[in-house]
């Protein structure tokens, strides 16, 4: 039977139906495609209709409660209200690789600190220089801070053979300079400083940390606390878009525990023989608390931060007058040059200069996580600004000089875009040992399999000396693990310098025989036929009752009274309880999960994503060795 590419993407606790459409609305080059036809579109408008453009958006949207309320123009609602939103998901996404990602060794976290720093203090020294005397010293902040989606969305275009580690480097750096251009908002570029508004958002921050130590989940509440801050923060005079990177920083991110699936399947259970109300908020509240605050949250908002608040901001923004000869007045306009060099020249130097400071004060012990090349690519994909500048530029700019600093914005994108794809030409144009080199230098990469494989003791197939090993923890009643296995055998076929190895992960709680089936081929492990058994258990994964266990046996030829008498006596139930708490350590909650020299895969398990994470596998593995 022959399975399409969408059937290699499911685990037993959860799958869903893909679509071309969801496919790119998951894809930074989607979101970016938005971004980029959102500014164009306010580029149109502007042009054909400029005081159509700028009256639409001076218009004043009010809110009132009682006496209470707040006027903005809708400029504004979208540049501190929407804008807020984005960054609550930036704070989010940022805190995942903190709790789960590259980042929970601490120590991964030094260099993008000290790379995302020195990368706005470098373009801030061009743009000072090159305004020096012409009274637009003011405007520095303009340079400072990278675009994320527009970093990530040109990730996807031209770096396609980046090394994964790049993104999370370029995601840490963003958050940095996302956190610090923040500040400097509220910092330098507030008009006035309400103090008694801004002590009652200190106070509802207070609040909001006393409740989250309490351990109180209402998102509600979370949601009403950060509304009273935002509100705060706006009446003090301090741009209150920090709320939303506080907030999602502050939202823990865990991997679904296998206890917490095991409680919502036994409530759907019970549903499912009793549906009332009260049973059906029961199983919600269950399923939700098994998924992380961070997970849902993200899940939520991502695409409506991407794909509707982002480009309205864009919409609103980057409408600019380039007729009658104002592009070459502002690329004469020292404002433009010092945003366009800050960006271009400043970006990728202070990446670079910092990472290279930073590795030998340290003395190799913090390492760029990536090789010198793609870290260089990086640099110059940070080069690409948008969001954080266009919103200094509207507080430090008007007329004139703010359509100058709008166009070296706007023109870093293409630069970045051209300055990108020139570095990565370079690196494809090496020899292959250089280009290894380049791409993934020699940094360790972090292992989520917390127990190490151990050919005495762990089920092994292929030669024990790999220098790839796959590790699949598994269910021999789940379907997915069943359409895995033919992927497996012929990517066992055309690498012949692979291992892989079987752990037991039994999902007793949606998997009746599973545990049995399990035991079984412990049994026949003891007969010297695990392979065996476990090639038949996975053809026949809807049929593991005992007595089709004992056929199975039977069929191989096994010793029927030694298998059944290891089977009365569940002889390999200590063995599968060993494999379950080794998946328990790696926090292994659905099967199958595949691990490739003991980073985890995510994503499609079909030949060509295993046959993608094997070969880079085996190219790290031949660069460590060289």
């Amino acid at each position: 039977m022959a399975f399409e590419p969408a059937d290699y993407t499911g685990r037993t606790q959860c799958g869903g139906a893909r679509s071309p459409l969801r496919d790119f609305l998951r894809t930074e080059t989607g979101s970016a495609a938005v971004l980029v036809a959102a500014a164009l579109i306010a580029l149109v408008w502007a042009n054909a209709a400029p005081s159509a453009y700028e009256s639409f958006w001076e218009t004043h949207l009010s809110v009132r409660l009682g006496s209470h309320g707040i006027s903005l123009t809708l400029n504004e609602w979208v540049n501190s209200g929407l804008m807020t939103l984005f960054f609550f998901v930036v704070g989010l996404e940022a805190r995942r690789e903190f709790d789960m990602g590259e980042l929970r060794e601490r120590k991964r976290l030094v260099l993008p600190l000290v790379a995302g720093s020195s990368s706005m203090i470098v373009p801030v020294a061009i743009y000072l220089a090159i305004n020096a005397g012409h009274g637009t010293e003011g405007g520095w902040g303009v340079a400072m801070s990278t675009d994320t989606a527009f970093a990530l969305g040109l990730l996807a275009v031209v770096g396609r053979c980046m090394p994964p580690g790049l993104r999370v480097f370029i995601l840490t750096m963003s958050v940095v300079d996302d956190f610090l251009a923040l500040g400097v908002i509220a910092v330098a570029y507030s008009d006035r400083l309400a103090v008694p508004a801004l002590l009652t958002a200190v106070a509802a921050f207070a609040v909001i940390l006393l409740v989250r130590r309490l351990g109180v989940h209402a998102g509600a509440g979370y949601a009403l606390l950060g509304i009273v801050m935002w509100a705060a923060l706006l009446e003090s005079g301090v741009d209150p878009i920090v709320t939303g990177l506080v907030m999602g920083l502050l939202t823990f991110a865990h991997p679904a525990a296998r206890a917490d699936l095991e409680q919502a399947s036994g409530l759907f259970r019970l549903f499912r023989e009793q549906p009332t109300p009260e049973l059906e908020r029961h199983v919600r509240a269950g399923i939700a608390s098994a998924i992380s605050p961070n997970d849902r949250l993200q899940r939520m908002y991502h695409p409506w931060t991407s794909y509707l608040i982002v480009p309205v901001f864009a919409l609103a923004n980057a409408g600019i007058d380039v007729g009658g000869g104002r592009l070459a007045d502002a690329f004469a306009s020292p404002v433009t040059l010092g945003v366009l060099l800050g960006y271009v020249v400043g970006k990728p130097l202070g990446v670079v200069t910092a990472s290279a400071l930073t590795t030998a004060v340290s003395r190799g012990r913090v390492r760029i996580p990536v090789g010198w090349g793609a870290l260089t690519a990086g640099g110059t994909l940070s080069g690409a600004a948008f969001t954080v500048s266009l919103l200094i530029a509207t507080h430090a700019f008007d007329g004139a000089e703010l359509d100058d600093a709008k166009i070296g914005v706007l023109s870093t994108l293409l630069l970045s875009f051209l300055t990108s794809r020139l570095v990565t030409a370079v690196i494809a144009a090496l020899p292959p040992p250089l280009r290894l080199r380049a791409l993934l230098g020699k940094a360790e990469t972090i292992v989520d399999l917390a127990t190490p494989v151990d050919p005495d003791h762990d089920h092994v197939r292929g030669p024990k000396d790999a220098p790839v090993t796959i590790v699949e923890y598994g269910d021999y009643e789940c379907p997915y693990c069943g359409r895995a296995e033919p992927v497996v055998r012929e990517l066992l076929a055309d690498f012949g310098d692979v291992r892989y190895v079987w752990r037991h992960l039994p999902l007793t709680d949606v998997h009746i025989n599973a545990q049995l089936a399990a035991e079984a081929a412990e049994a026949a492990a003891r007969q010297g036929r695990f392979w065996d058994m476990h090639d038949a258990l996975l053809r026949h994964e809807g049929a593991l009752p005992y007595e089709d266990l004992r056929a199975y046996a039977s069929g191989l030829g096994l010793n029927i009274a030694r298998f059944e008498r290891d089977l009365d006596a569940h002889t390999g139930a200590a063995r599968v309880a060993a494999d379950v708490e080794s998946a328990d350590l790696s926090a292994v909650a659905g099967t199958p999960t595949f691990f490739v020299n003991g980073r985890r895969h995510h994503g499609a398990y079909d030949v060509a994503s295993l046959s993608a994470a094997v070969r880079a596998a085996r190219e790290r593995a031949a660069l460590s060795e060289g």
